[in-house]
């Protein structure tokens, strides 16, 4: 029998962009091939406490986010992206880059 992190590695393994957005779908000869970051999360617990006499625990999770499509014609393949979904991840990295170029100069003015 396998320990429950190697059956979890095997499980998260299996998931991906095929379990979130399902296979590639085929419209006019054109394949598009779905492009998404998925992540999951799980935790543990257990355990007796002298205080209480028990312990528990356990959760789990994941997210996926859809980035774009691969767009297959012919020979030709080209990336689509989800304009959307790449701004809002965008965004938390140009704040944290508009900060330190703002720390940057302040520190440069001194």
């Amino acid at each position: 029998m396998t320990s429950l992190p190697e059956r979890l590695a095997d499980i998260s393994r299996s998931a991906g962009v095929r379990s979130a957005y399902g296979d590639p779908v085929q419209v006019d000869g054109v394949t598009l091939i779905p492009v998404a970051l998925v992540y999951y999360g799980f935790g543990g617990g257990e355990g007796d406490s002298a205080a209480t006499g028990s312990g528990s625990g356990g959760g789990g999770g994941g997210a996926s986010l859809p980035i774009g499509a691969y767009v297959k014609s012919g020979a030709t393949a080209r990336f689509e992206p989800n304009v959307i979904s790449l701004l809002a991840v965008g965004i938390p990295f140009v704040w944290v880059a508009g900060k330190t170029i703002a720390r940057i100069i302040r520190a440069l003015k001194r």
